[in-house]
């Protein structure tokens, strides 16, 4: 460089008074201090004159890691390898003692080789470096052990973020915390389908318009459908820290128990109004047969009355008055058929055949079938299938079942209405099969179809097969429906055989 831009030997001297960082410069051989530059004195509050005759016992803390030695050590192999930075605590005039990042850096000279020093005081930065590193350790702690999962969504769904506690509860197993398997994977992928598709909805939501929400999610199970399943509650919030995380936080905890006792609640509910309807239905059933069985009686005693007066057969008369009588006895037949089934509306567990419940259905099964000309067969097992049960509720369920296929049959063709019940032993389990030959089951798992929002009819609710399934279970026994062969359905129902010696 040449003219007014040239900078001078000189120059550079001031500079270097002009530096804010502290330097000094000791001689590589004998360590001495040469000079020290304004802002190092001001730290240190030593003059150079003063900084030149003193040795690092003087100037540096009494420490046993800031001894002479240690510092001779670290100037050398600044001279032996060009550069070296080490934390070293100096002490000023005054006893104050300032920790510093030192770094020693080996400059060749005219004079010969010197070792310059630049420190800076990093006692508050250590010390803010110390706190961030205890919050981060108590944070990790309280993540880790916390009972809600912290997971953050990009828009695609993807984990931006995981706490242990969410991979801890996604995968059901509180020694498992480790995040590689859930930071980067689709979120999605661990809810069922259903609830999969509510979080793509909300994630949907543009960042700017979305607020807090909350919802339940059905995690994905291992069994399939039919598995047991897990559900959370989790509360969303878009964030966006620093443009560094990004996205939708979600907070989520199991609440698979609060789903659970809700359905059982809502299963009881069902069954008490059942129950209830069903009083109903016998008090007024009971009032129906004994208010008729008295007219019905009486036109018994006026048929009777004619006859016997009557001279010879009768001719036609005769004929329509016997058909009458026999009607009359039909009546009669079904009034105390109704008043002894009602009768029976206990509900204390009783040892009895299972056989015998389906008998005792029979008649109002037949009716049914009657009435819908659907040709009715019985396949019951003259092996004795005893279980321990509330009879009435337990014939409520085969005549629900019984009535459900034959109004499904008298929909199709004469010829091809039937429906049979059959009984059979099946290992531990006394099983009653109602069989149809109709449309069968849609697409749904079996534990859909009692779920109570299943039907195939069209002003029908579901309710009768969810009552069905509650009274079943209650009896430690299960209820299933599948295919029939080659179209059709079965609904079968297994209670668990009744041993009076082992009960």
């Amino acid at each position: 460089m040449s003219g007014s831009s040239d900078i001078t030997s000189s120059d550079f001297g001031r500079l270097f008074a002009a530096l804010r960082h502290c330097v000094l410069v000791h001689d590589a051989v004998t360590k001495t201090i040469l000079w020290a530059n304004p802002a190092a004195c001001a730290v240190l509050g030593f003059t150079v004159d003063e900084l030149r005759p003193l040795k690092a016992p003087d100037m540096s803390s009494n420490a046993r890691h800031y001894t002479r030695e240690i510092g001779v050590t670290w100037l050398q192999r600044a001279v032996d390898e060009g550069s070296s930075t080490v934390e070293w605590c100096y002490r000023s005039k005054a006893g104050t003692e300032i920790l510093t990042e030192a770094v020693a850096v080996r400059v060749d000279l005219a004079r010969g080789p010197v070792v310059m020093v630049q420190f800076r005081d990093i006692a508050e930065e250590k010390a803010t470096r110390l706190d961030l590193f205890r919050t981060e350790g108590r944070l990790h702690t309280f993540l880790r052990n916390l009972d809600e999962g912290i997971v953050v969504l990009d828009g695609d769904g993807r984990t931006l973020f995981a706490s242990e506690s969410a991979v801890a509860l996604l995968h059901d197993d509180p020694d498992d915390t480790d995040t590689a398997g859930v930071v980067g994977a689709d979120f999605a992928g661990f809810l069922a389908p259903e609830s999969a598709a509510h979080l793509r909805e909300a994630l949907a939501v543009p960042a700017r318009s979305a607020s807090s929400g909350s919802a339940r999610y059905r995690l994905a199970t291992p069994g399939g459908a039919d598995g047991p399943a897990r559900w959370f509650a989790a509360r969303s919030q878009y964030i966006d820290i620093e443009h560094d995380l990004r996205g939708l936080l979600l907070l989520f905890h199991d609440i698979t128990d609060t789903v659970r006792a809700e359905e059982e609640h809502r299963h009881d509910a069902q069954y008490l109004n059942h129950l209830a309807r069903y009083n109903a239905m016998g008090d007024m059933a009971m009032a129906i047969a004994h208010e008729v069985s008295q007219p019905i009686a009486a036109a018994h005693n006026f048929v009777a009355g004619v006859r016997s007066r009557m001279d010879g057969g009768g001719g036609n008369l005769g004929w329509g008055l016997e058909n009458a009588t026999k009607q009359l006895d039909r009546a009669a037949l079904i009034l105390s058929s109704l008043r002894q089934y009602v009768t029976h509306l206990e509900e204390s567990k009783q040892s009895v055949d299972l056989n015998d419940i389906v008998t005792d259905c029979a008649y109002f099964v037949g009716v049914r079938a009657e009435v819908n000309s659907v040709a009715l067969q019985w396949d019951r097992t003259a092996e004795a299938l005893p279980v321990n049960c509330e009879k009435v509720l337990v014939g409520q369920v085969v005549l629900n079942l019984a009535f459900n296929a034959i109004e499904e049959m008298a929909r199709w063709p004469l010829e091809e209405r039937a429906v049979t019940v059959a009984t059979r032993r099946h290992g531990a389990y006394a099983v009653v099969e109602v069989r149809d030959t109709g449309q069968g089951l849609p697409q749904l798992s079996s534990g859909r179809v009692f779920d109570g929002a299943f039907s195939t009819k069209g002003n029908g609710h579901g309710i009768g097969l969810a009552l069905s399934h509650r009274i079943i279970t209650r009896h430690d026994g299960d209820i299933q429906a599948t295919g029939n062969t080659p179209h059709g359905t079965v609904f079968r129902v297994r209670l668990p055989l009744w041993d009076k010696e082992n009960p």
